[in-house]
């Protein structure tokens, strides 16, 4: 059964801000060397709240799951926070363990308090097409780091009545 994609974002609501042995990260790739994703975030609704990146093992398995349950499982988890900026372009940064594939999930949390909220909060993902209702599906959200920097776009999207989660365009 595919759980909709409120009831996934639902589970993230429940996750804390950060976990132990989840290093928070910094909102910018100036200066690093090694592996790291630098996320462009278009789309936004409006400059309110946070923005949450979130860093998961490339598999379907592990997409989604909750952050302590990977933690003690060993895998992979980062999670980078950033106040949504008032004016200019938005960027998010996130270091990869080593050169591999992952999968990113971004949110915009515009009350700020840490729980999703799938009637006002937005969500992105890699993938260019629209989220709609469905539970995201882990190849939605894939990235394959580099030895360095490797640059994406995430278009965030917000619940558009029936249809689900498509981009918020223009006010419509």
């Amino acid at each position: 059964m595919i759980r909709p994609f409120s009831a996934a974002l639902g589970l993230l609501a429940a996750t804390p801000a950060t976990a132990q042995g989840v290093a928070e990260e910094s909102a910018s790739c100036a200066g690093i060397r090694g592996p790291a994703i630098q996320v462009t975030v278009t789309g936004l609704k409006d400059r309110t709240g946070r923005l949450k990146l979130e860093l998961y093992p490339g598999n379907a398995d592990d997409f989604l799951k909750d952050d302590t349950d990977l933690v003690r499982e060993g895998k992979v988890f980062r999670r980078t926070w950033a106040q949504t900026p008032a004016t200019g372009a938005v960027v998010l940064c996130v270091r990869a363990p080593a050169p591999g594939r992952y999968a990113l999930l971004l949110t915009h949390d515009r009350d700020g308090r840490n729980k999703f909220n799938f009637w006002r909060d937005g969500a992105g993902f890699v993938a260019t097409g629209n989220l709609g209702r469905s539970r995201p599906k882990v190849d939605q959200a894939i990235v394959t780091v580099g030895q360095g920097v490797t640059p994406v776009t995430i278009r965030v999207q917000y619940l558009r009545g029936l249809s689900g989660f498509a981009p918020y365009e223009n006010g419509r």
